[in-house]
């Protein structure tokens, strides 16, 4: 056992009655947070056990498929001595009390989930665990420590034992204890086991489990919305006379989306939404192309931009190279398509509203409704659901904000569904860059100096402005500022440069461009140094350097270490030498990311006309402990998927201001007989120390794995992603 210290701060909420329960919450957010004083109002119980034995476990994290739902009911239920199948999880209203590390707020992402919850959930299920043996030996009048727990029930030595429903009276009386001893990892029944069943399977598979897209309330309506197609264009006139007679239709209003048709099925808003006559002014982007935007962000490139890391004088390290290496590589916008398209049911009253949607920030919904209607955030309420997929999508509110206006509009609750063409077309993309690489190598072919220029729209400046500092976005230089090779003189640095294309966070945000382009530039390193792209990068890692992202828990070991590490495994496990027939080879990649590191070696087939197979993957992943070692994998693999489909057909472009992708027969995903036949995902080796998170990293890694296959299999290097036959061709 290991104790742990519970201060003051750490702690939020406790109490309870025979009819209410024992509740017990903490927050270990780093960043700055509200008093408790002026938090008391909100509730903060992350668990709550109540006399009839029911165990309730509030997930403050949207379950968005990544497995928040049963992992953290695992950290709980861990701790707190029940087994997991008797957890009751719930999804947390907004509040302060839910404030996370990430950014401080209430938000699922970052792949924060469980490094936010490893401490602090174990913390709420070990505190409840000593609580109810201390109640149980205070009835028995023995000492604490002649007593233990095991699903659910204490027991003494004189062969009592009693359930935690049975002692909630006594329990809730008790002072919380200032420390609690949390299990070791040799005593873990649950954390890291195979075969543990998902708490939302069932549900799922039975059709009970809620996603918003489900809502139904009585006298809902539903509202397709007709949306302007031109980027920064606007309705100015609209005939709406069709709409309104056609069957189901019950009104048609305008909100700041568009044209919102409000029908008794979703259907009938649909036709009756395709039914109407739109005028519009197209606007300042009438006429822009993709080519126009990537002339302006290739002027942008030009620009100085600003430094976010430096050493040594770079001029003098490219002086006195013995050889060098220059590339640009491009990256283009890019979707999230989520399965399930957005969509909120918004119902405002006079004063008081109802919001039930599945949401990454649901924080922020009761202030949004706020500023639509003038309710007081306090009247409104929120009702989290399931997500049937994301990537950063729903972090936004705009599809809330069409939902709010259609129903304050109609005077009805309302179900707003996006269809797929509007979901696609009006989505915030993962952001578009140009990136500017040179390395000046020794004589030995190792780096001597390297230069990064980063030219791309700021996600941040749109949705988070505050977080920009004199010109630097942090979330726009993630996988670069990290950089792991030893370089005597480097100069990198990032040009902001927006577009009327709205940038939004995508999975791995920009590790998804900058570990691309890094990975795919080292390999071109190794070929000019006519090196192994494995030994090279091993060669060259700093083994001293412990800077990593958002850290969470840090591994404690050198990220150079972790990285020669799984190069070293993922190596001999790909069989990196092996001889392959023509028309095949393997690439690299390794990247640190959210405190975890991975490796991955692709292996690719290239036909005659450039068309890209990619048949095998080999990974190697050092994420720390795993919670739920299945839906690791599953992370991992999705992950990869999720990059292959980027990373070969994966572009969205504009043509006369508008999105010219809109479903999938024009944005191309992997489909299941295109996916590697051969997924290897092999998991570091945790002593319990640390936690890395899963759901983003191997999106960004897999991409230059295949992109450096391709170089091995055809010996061209492609530049501009994604790698079309056309790509390849041109390169």
């Amino acid at each position: 056992m290991q104790k742990a210290r519970i201060s003051r701060r750490e702690f939020l909420k406790i109490g309870g009655t025979a009819s209410t329960g024992l509740a017990i919450g903490f927050s270990l957010g780093g960043l700055p947070k509200k008093s408790n004083a002026q938090t008391s109002t909100f509730t903060n119980a992350w668990i709550n056990i109540n006399s009839d034995n029911q165990i309730t476990f509030v997930c403050d994290r949207a379950e968005m498929g990544q497995d928040v739902y049963t992992s953290l009911a695992i950290l709980i239920a861990e701790e707190l001595e029940v087994e997991l199948h008797k957890i009751n999880v719930e999804f947390a209203a907004p509040g302060e009390a839910y404030i996370n590390s990430f950014l401080g707020a209430q938000l699922t992402g970052g792949s924060t989930s469980v490094r936010d919850a490893w401490e602090k959930l174990r913390k709420a299920g070990a505190t409840a665990r000593t609580m109810f043996i201390s109640a149980a030996a205070k009835k028995w009048n023995i000492k604490p420590d002649a007593c233990s727990a095991e699903n659910g029930f204490v027991f003494g030595s004189n062969r009592k034992k009693e359930s935690y429903g049975s002692l909630v009276d006594r329990a809730v009386s008790l002072e919380i204890p200032k420390e609690v001893v949390l299990k070791t990892p040799n005593q873990w029944k649950l954390i890291g086991k195979n075969n543990v069943k998902r708490l939302d399977s069932a549900g799922k598979v039975k059709g009970t489990a809620q996603f918003g897209i489900d809502t139904r309330i009585p006298n809902m309506m539903y509202a397709a919305v007709k949306m302007v197609p031109m980027i920064g264009g606007r309705i100015i006139e609209y005939d709406d006379t069709r709409a309104k007679n056609s069957p189901g239709v019950f009104k048609v209003v305008k909100i700041d989306a568009g044209i919102s048709v409000i029908a008794d099925s979703y259907w009938n808003a649909k036709k009756g939404r395709d039914l109407l006559s739109l005028k519009y002014d197209e606007g300042p982007n009438a006429n822009l192309d993709s080519s126009d935007l990537w002339e302006a962000m290739t002027q942008a490139s030009q620009k100085t931009g600003k430094v976010f890391r430096s050493a040594g004088d770079l001029q003098a390290g490219m002086d006195n190279a013995a050889q060098k290496v220059s590339a640009e590589y491009r990256l283009p916008f890019l979707s999230h398509s989520p399965m399930e398209p957005m969509n909120a049911m918004a119902d405002i009253q006079e004063d008081n509203a109802t919001i039930v949607t599945g949401a990454q920030f649901p924080q922020i919904i009761p202030s949004v409704v706020s500023g639509q209607t003038g309710i007081l955030p306090e009247k409104v309420t929120v009702i989290t659901t399931f997500l049937g997929g994301s990537f950063g999508r729903r972090g936004g509110m705009d599809y809330v904000i069409a939902a709010i206006q259609s129903s304050k509009s109609a005077k009805v609750p309302v179900n707003l569904i996006w269809d797929r063409e509007d979901d696609m077309t009006h989505d915030n993309y993962r952001p578009a860059g140009i990136f500017n690489l040179s390395a000046g190598l020794d004589q030995n072919g190792k780096l001597k100096a390297m230069r990064f220029q980063s030219t791309s729209p700021s996600i941040s400046a749109v949705q988070w402005p505050s977080l920009v500092k004199d010109g630097i976005d942090p979330f726009a230089v993630e996988g670069i500022d990290n950089y792991p090779y030893i370089t005597k003189d480097l100069h990198f640095t990032y040009q902001m440069h927006q577009t009327p294309v709205e940038p939004g966070f995508w999975r791995s945000v920009s590790h998804t461009v900058n570990a691309v382009a890094l990975e795919c530039f080292i390999d071109e390193c190794a070929f000019v140094a006519k090196e192994d792209p494995i030994e090279y990068r091993i060669s060259q890692l700093d083994m001293g350097s412990t800077k990593h992202q958002w850290s969470g828990l840090s591994a404690g070991i050198p990220v150079g270490k972790r990285m020669k590490n799984v190069l070293e495994l993922v190596r001999q496990k790909s069989e990196w030498h092996k001889k392959l027939s023509p028309g095949r080879g393997c690439g690299v990649a390794v990247m640190e990311g959210y405190n975890t590191v991975v490796a991955m070696v692709a292996q690719v087939m290239v036909d005659q006309n450039y068309q890209v197979f990619l048949e095998k993957v080999t990974a190697v992943v050092d994420a720390g402990a795993l919670v739920h070692p299945d839906q690791a994998l599953a992370q991992i693999e999705g992950s990869i998927n999720f990059g292959h489909s980027a990373a070969l057909w994966g572009e969205i472009t504009v043509k006369n201001g508008q999105i010219e992708q809109d479903n999938f027969d024009t944005y191309r995903i992997a489909r299941i007989n295109e996916s590697p036949k051969i997924l290897d995902v092999t998991f570091v080796k945790s002593d319990g120390s640390f936690v890395g998170g899963l759901g983003e990293p191997g999106t960004a890694v897999i991409q230059p794995a295949i992109g450096n296959a391709i170089f091995a299999a055809t010996g061209k290097r492609c530049r501009s992603l994604p790698f079309t036959p056309e790509n390849i061709n041109a390169a």
